[in-house]
């Protein structure tokens, strides 16, 4: 028998809740005399979209996990679709993507944060390669919050040969390094643009380095030489979220 899921926190699963309730098989809430009024909502939300509810003691909690403000949903596992679904995917947009792949993101709290950032920024779908990548477990559910459960998240068995496909199909692939000289605000992200960020202290893999139509930076002002991936990822997806957008209203004026 499988283990069950598990989103843990308040703010992570009152977003599963309100977007995607036939995740949650159930929803457990810490025993206590009086409930918080945020807790009191959230089970009045699970109701309302006919979610069980139960309430068990705080050594329940701890035998599954460490910090979890008294709340714990029980979830549908999320399965990532693969690299022939990848390209029925990109046939069928009706628009230029915007992706966002991730190489070798192993910090299940980083890809949680990548996820969160990619659905904020609009991007259409997250690539990520099978091995030397975090697996989408209840930290990452939790850090994501909901963000999981809602953009399409693909996994490839071989990485270089998706990009291969994914330039086949019209895209662009802009991958982040460090050390070469143009940066992330000389280089245009209006069109099919997949940005590719490397793993935490490594960066990207030689294969997937060699497969980017370019390479960029993130200038970096201070005595600091690197930002966080999670950070770095949200800094590139918003400067091809700002592009994107002023392109959109020049087209309408």
């Amino acid at each position: 028998m499988s283990k069950p899921d598990w989103v843990i926190g308040i703010h992570a699963v009152q977003a599963l809740l309100e977007q995607h309730p036939e995740q949650v098989v159930e929803l457990n809430i810490q025993r206590a005399k009086k409930l918080p009024e945020r807790l009191v909502k959230l089970t009045e939300l699970a109701h309302g979209h006919g979610v069980r509810v139960s309430y068990p003691d705080k050594d329940y909690f701890r035998d599954i996990t460490g910090v979890h403000q008294g709340v714990l949903a029980k979830v549908k596992p999320i399965t990532a679709a693969g690299e022939k679904e990848l390209t029925s995917f990109l046939q069928n947009l009706s628009h230029e993507p915007l992706l966002l792949i991730l190489d070798g993101v192993t910090d299940p709290h980083n890809l949680g944060a990548c996820l969160r950032t990619a659905d904020a920024a609009g991007v259409d779908a997250v690539i990520i390669p099978k091995d030397k990548s975090a697996g989408l477990n209840a930290t990452v559910r939790k850090v994501a919050c909901g963000a999981a459960e809602v953009i399409p998240l693909f996994s490839v068995t071989n990485l270089a040969r998706t990009l291969k496909q994914i330039q086949e199909n019209g895209v662009w692939i802009v991958g982040t390094a460090g050390e070469v000289q143009q940066s992330i605000y000389e280089v245009e992200l209006k069109g099919a643009i997949a940005l590719v960020m490397g793993a935490e202290g490594k960066g990207m893999r030689r294969l997937t380095r060699e497969h980017c139509d370019f390479l960029v930076n993130i200038p970096m002002a201070g005595a600091v030489s690197s930002l966080n991936v999670s950070v770095a990822t949200g800094v590139c997806l918003f400067e091809a979220v700002r592009q994107r957008r002023l392109q959109q209203k020049l087209t309408v004026e």
